[in-house]
């Protein structure tokens, strides 16, 4: 969804903005959601975001990328302002949003690279050795299977004042696949058990004579 003005995040606030879009054309059900995101600005650090599905699902993609406790990482997070890249599961080449800084040519792949989402689902206030010990788990695929139609809700909030970063666009890639109807032979197997439940039901009562 390409915005006509890059909208800004407000700066150090956690009320953040929220950004929205109902679907109602797609059919069957999920299995593959991908996010693209245009930041502009700002410290890439300072951002929080995730997407919440219309039928269930959460994915966590950023949570102040940079913070922790490892070398690369600091109580700030990364200094880098915006970047333009997609959210994938699949994106395993480029690895975890979260440690970018530690890929080799990561400013390059900030620009039309593809990533996997933060998927640290925890307060994003929390001490820094969380971020180190907390295990990804907010990740795309907690879409998959369910209905695509209704309101996508995008949250994006700026946790740290100094610098402004602005959502410039913002879009999803859904993949999805038919729901199967059930089979013949489904139907066969479930009358045939209905038939054997009977027939023990009239055994039972027999013999219970």
């Amino acid at each position: 969804l390409s915005l006509h003005d890059a909208l800004p995040i407000s700066d150090g606030n956690p009320m953040g903005l929220t950004l929205a879009t109902n679907l109602t054309v797609l059919g069957g059900n999920i299995s593959a959601v991908t996010v693209s995101l245009d930041i502009t600005g700002g410290f890439n650090g300072d951002l929080y975001a995730y997407l919440v599905g219309p039928n269930g699902g959460f994915a966590m993609l950023l949570n102040r990328v940079g913070v922790g406790t490892n070398s690369s990482e600091s109580s700030f997070g990364y200094h880098d302002a915006g970047f333009n890249i997609t959210f994938n599961d699949s994106a395993t080449a480029n690895g975890n949003i979260h440690d970018y800084q530690t890929v080799s040519g990561y400013a390059g792949l900030l620009n039309g690279g593809s990533w996997q989402p933060d998927g640290r689902n925890m307060d994003p206030q929390s001490s820094l050795p969380l971020f180190d010990t907390t295990i990804p788990s907010a990740f795309l695929s907690s879409f998959n299977g369910s209905n695509p139609n209704g309101t996508w809700t995008l949250f994006l909030a700026d946790l740290s004042s100094g610098g402004q970063s602005s959502v410039v666009s913002w879009g999803l890639g859904i993949t999805t696949v038919p729901v199967p109807e059930p089979s013949t032979l489904s139907f066969i197997a479930m009358s045939g058990l209905g038939a054997i439940l009977v027939v023990r039901r009239q055994r039972r009562k027999t013999y219970s004579r």
